[in-house]
Parts: structure tokens; sequence; C-alpha cells
């Protein structure tokens, strides 16, 4: 399985602002769900934000009121903008794509994201 494409990320300060994107065409037949997860050094992997099929956005609690997910008009592009940063939020984001023919899921290839204060 090739996986999904994705770009963005990189070093930030403190307080800063990034936005990832994950191409998704391709891999939104029969969709379930797009979202992101992110796994900081030592720890698992966590989930960052979802948005199903229906467009309805789900966030944690690290996430919600900081974190937006989107996507574009053409279901191409998922996204995800981060503000106010800070330096627990370091870590390797990856995006998802799960769907009837992925019910497992198709990861993005991943995209590190550094916060320093």
């Amino acid at each position: 399985q090739v996986p999904l494409m994705q770009s963005g990320g990189g070093s930030v300060q403190a307080g800063g602002s990034v936005r990832l994107s994950c191409r998704v065409d391709g891999y939104t037949d029969c969709l379930y769900a797009l979202s992101w997860f992110r796994q900081a050094p030592g720890k698992e992997r966590e989930l960052v934000s979802v948005i199903s099929r229906n467009g309805v956005k789900t966030y944690t609690d690290s996430s919600r009121g900081r974190f937006t997910i989107s996507i574009d008009d053409s279901n191409t592009t998922l996204y995800l903008q981060m503000n106010s940063l800070n330096p627990e939020d370091t870590a390797i984001y990856y995006c998802k794509s799960t769907s009837c023919r992925h019910p497992t899921g198709i990861w993005g290839q991943g995209t590190q994201v550094t916060v320093s204060s």
C-alpha cells in the first residue's frame, strides 16, 4: 500500500502555527473517516482529530480549541491547522484514511513537528 503523501510541518517556536497537508484523492470512495494522529518520542501514537464522511469534526482534549481539521471542496487534500503550539505538541504527525476499501486504514508517511520554548 502506498502511503498518503503528507507535507508541511517543521520547527516552530511556542505560540506559533503550522499547517499540515495530506493528499487523500483516490482514498475517499466509501469513506468512513479521515483523521490525524501523532506520536511523540517514547509515547504511543494518539488521535488528534477526526472528520467523518458527514463532515462531523471531533477533537481530543489536547487539540480542541487550538487545532482545526478540514478538507478541501474537491476532497483531495486533508488539512490540520495547528495554532498556539507548545513544546508538548512536538511529535511526528500522521494522517489516515479509513474506508470500506481499506477498513484498517491507509496512513501517511508522517511529518515531524518540533515546537521549541
